[in-house]
């Protein structure tokens, strides 16, 4: 069983964190299997990233962050990457996102999630700094200072909240999750990938590092 799962249907690629006994915690492995796979997925018309489980993402393996993995540059890469993509891209949050792996989610065009979904990065006390490009992006989705409150107060937020801070677009019932993350993709999916390409250039690409 591989922990990163790749699904194809037409012109849409699901990428789902497979390993939900850790609470799809990352490894390095898993992290350069997903970059490798948003790298392949360049020529989709739309990208929906998502776990198995009741967690997206618990961030880091803890053995892993120890180790290094924490200031791995693979993290901002893999972001990166999925900023930069031409097409459409969504993060269907399954449960809770935490610490590193909120950067794949920022760099997303839209993020939805389930009721339960609990929202922290817990880097001041843990010690680390975020990665480069996520507090921009965080503070250009919902402020400085709730960024702020997330990344330097340890706050934890629930779904409610991030749907009014507009860190998350849509709050959804779990068994709809995925029904209303390819409804998001259809327009896309339906449309030439240029056009499609063309409306996201012109609504500006995801905020990067300055």
């Amino acid at each position: 069983m591989t922990e990163i799962d790749i699904t194809q249907e037409g012109g849409l690629v699901i990428l789902t964190l497979n390993r939900p006994e850790k609470a799809n915690s990352l490894t390095r492995a898993m992290l350069m299997a997903l970059d490798a796979a948003v790298e392949q997925a360049a020529s989709a018309q739309a990208i929906i990233l998502t776990g198995r489980g009741k967690v997206f993402s618990a961030g880091a393996d803890l053995d892993e962050a120890r180790a290094g993995l924490a200031t791995d540059p693979v993290w901002e890469r893999l972001s990166g990457r999925i900023a930069a993509l031409p097409c459409l891209t969504i993060a269907a949050l399954n449960g809770t996102l935490a610490g590193g792996a909120m950067g794949m989610a920022l760099a997303c065009d839209f993020r939805i999630c389930v009721p339960e979904a609990r929202f922290f990065y817990p880097v001041m006390k843990l010690g680390f700094l975020p990665q480069p490009s996520d507090p921009k992006r965080m503070a250009a989705l919902i402020g400085r200072s709730r960024a702020g409150m997330i990344l330097m107060a340890g706050q934890k937020i629930d779904a409610e909240e991030a749907r009014l801070w507009g860190l998350v677009d849509r709050i959804v019932e779990r068994d709809d999750l995925m029904d209303q993350a390819r409804a998001l993709a259809a327009d896309a999916l339906a449309a030439r990938p240029e056009h499609a390409a063309a409306i996201k250039a012109l609504l500006g690409p995801s905020r990067a590092p300055e």
